[in-house]
């Protein structure tokens, strides 16, 4: 696995001497040694490469990664340039364009979002090609409770993004008073029209930035 060598090392330094993170890069290393698993190694901390900590505005949280090939590099939702857009990342870009007037762009790579400061942490980092959950519960979850902890530490105005109740379930964990939590259903297609479209949770983002002296996001993605 690619070493976090930014600001969130100082935070996270503990976690990798704990016996559960001992066990987790066992098995993380097994799986990769005897079957195919998603993201590529050396794109597993992406999220925490892309964002450092002293730079978060926003948190979004997905599950796991997309199983499918050539999809996850490390970023919830986001896909690489050449890959179709799954069905989850469509409808954010439909509320995006409602919201706040974003075109819908021809590719789901997100990187963009991450370099302004949008934290796209997925609660479980791996999986096995074609197995969603496949590495659930083998310890990613407290590495990413972790970093949650982390942010929410942080003496400065934060936006959460909890979409589903797996995202939502993680509430409890948020109590600075400087932070926004935003929750809503999950953007699947399953679930997106029962309390996800319509929730502005963009356009609401930015304005909480903005009062509070940050710099908004841009949140249109271009096309390539």
């Amino acid at each position: 696995m690619g070493a976090i060598t930014n600001d969130w090392l100082e935070v996270l330094n503990e976690q990798f001497s704990k016996e559960y993170y001992r066990k987790l890069y066992d098995f993380v290393k097994g799986e990769y040694g005897k079957c195919v698993v998603y993201p590529s190694a050396n794109d597993i901390f992406n999220a925490f490469h892309f964002t450092p900590l002293g730079e978060v505005k926003v948190v979004i949280l997905g599950q796991d990664p997309y199983h499918g090939p050539g999809q996850a590099h490390g970023l919830c939702f986001s896909v690489k340039k050449d890959i179709d857009i799954p069905p989850s990342l469509v409808n954010i870009y439909k509320e995006l364009n409602s919201d706040i007037g974003c075109y819908v762009p021809n590719n789901g790579y997100l990187e963009k979002w991450a370099r302004q400061g949008v934290l796209l942490l997925n609660t479980v980092l791996t999986v096995r090609a074609g197995a969603a959950n496949s590495h659930r519960g083998m310890g990613w979850e407290t590495f990413t409770d972790a970093v949650i902890q982390a942010v929410n530490n942080e003496d400065r105005p934060i936006v959460y993004m909890l979409w589903g109740r797996p995202a939502r379930m993680k509430k409890e964990m948020l109590n600075n008073p400087k932070h926004l939590i935003l929750e809503a259903a999950h953007p699947s297609p399953l679930s997106a029209h029962k309390g996800f479209f319509g929730t502005r949770h963009f356009s609401q983002a930015n304005r909480f930035l903005a009062d509070n002296g940050v710099e908004e996001i841009d949140w249109q993605i271009e096309n390539i």
